[in-house]
C-alpha cells in the first residue's frame, strides 16, 4: 500500500468510528493517527533487526500522544484508538484487523512468561476505556471487554467480557463491535448475581411462611 493510499485508510477508520472528528484536517492533529503511523515506520525498523532506531522512534511517539506500542508487536490494518492516553500495547501482542481501544487500555504481561507474553486479538475486537488484558491467550473476534475489566485467560469469538477477573457475560455477539461501539451498556453479573439472590430470598421467606403455617395446622388439630 501506497504512503497516500494509507493516509487515506486511517482517514477513513477514524472518521467512521469517532463521531467528535468533523473534517479530514482534524485527524492530521489526532493521537491515534499519529502514533500508529510512527508505529508502522518503526515496525518495519524492528523487523530488519535495527533495535535502537526502532525503539527511539516507538519512544518519541509515547511522549507526545500517551500511546505507547512496542514496535515489535504485530497490528493489522484499521485499528483505532480512541482518545489513547495510557494505551499500552506490549512487544509480542497480535492484533487483527479493525480492532478498537479506549484510553488506558493496557495489553501486557503477566511478568510469568517467555517468548510470547503478550495477547492476541481476533478482527473486530473492542477493549474498553482502562481494561487490562494480560497474558499470552487469545481474545476471539468480535468480542468485546467491558471498561474496567481485567482479563486472564482466553475468551472465545463474539463474546462480552466484563468483571475483574473478566467473566463472559453474553455468547454469540449479533454486531460486531465497530459497528456498535456502546462500551456502557454491558451485561453487569455482580447486579444479577445480586437480583438472583433476592430472589432465592423471597422464595425462602414464602417457604419458611408456608412451613409455618402448616405447623400451626399440625398443632391445632393436636389441641383439638
Amino acid at each position: 500500500m501506497g504512503f497516500l493510499s494509507y493516509i487515506k485508510e486511517e482517514i477513513n477508520v477514524i472518521r467512521e468510528r469517532d463521531p467528535a472528528i468533523k473534517s479530514n484536517m482534524e485527524v492530521f492533529l489526532y493521537p491515534s493517527f499519529k502514533v500508529i503511523l510512527r508505529y508502522r515506520l518503526a515496525h518495519k525498523l524492528y523487523l530488519k533487526k535495527h533495535y535502537f532506531l526502532a525503539r527511539w522512534i516507538s519512544q518519541r511517539a509515547a511522549r507526545k500522544t500517551g500511546i505507547e506500542i512496542h514496535p515489535g508487536a504485530t497490528i493489522g490494518k484499521g485499528l483505532f484508538i480512541d482518545h489513547g492516553s495510557g494505551v499500552i500495547i506490549g512487544e509480542t501482542a497480535e492484533l487483527g484487523d479493525n480492532v478498537t481501544l479506549y484510553q488506558g487500555v493496557t495489553l501486557g504481561g503477566t511478568g510469568k512468561e517467555q517468548g510470547k507474553r503478550h495477547p492476541t486479538l481476533g478482527d473486530n475486537v473492542m477493549v474498553s476505556a482502562g481494561a487490562k488484558v494480560l497474558g499470552s491467550f487469545t481474545i476471539g473476534e468480535n468480542s468485546k471487554i467491558g471498561a474496567g475489566s481485567v482479563v486472564l485467560k482466553e475468551v472465545p469469538p463474539n463474546c462480552t467480557v466484563v468483571g475483574v477477573p473478566g467473566r463472559i457475560v453474553k455468547r454469540g455477539n449479533q454486531k460486531i463491535p465497530r459497528s456498535d461501539m456502546d462500551q456502557v451498556n454491558l451485561p453487569d453479573p455482580i447486579s444479577n448475581d445480586i437480583i438472583e439472590l433476592q430472589r432465592d430470598n423471597v422464595r425462602m421467606l414464602k417457604r419458611i411462611s408456608e412451613l409455618e403455617q402448616t405447623i400451626k395446622a399440625i398443632q391445632k388439630a393436636d389441641e383439638e
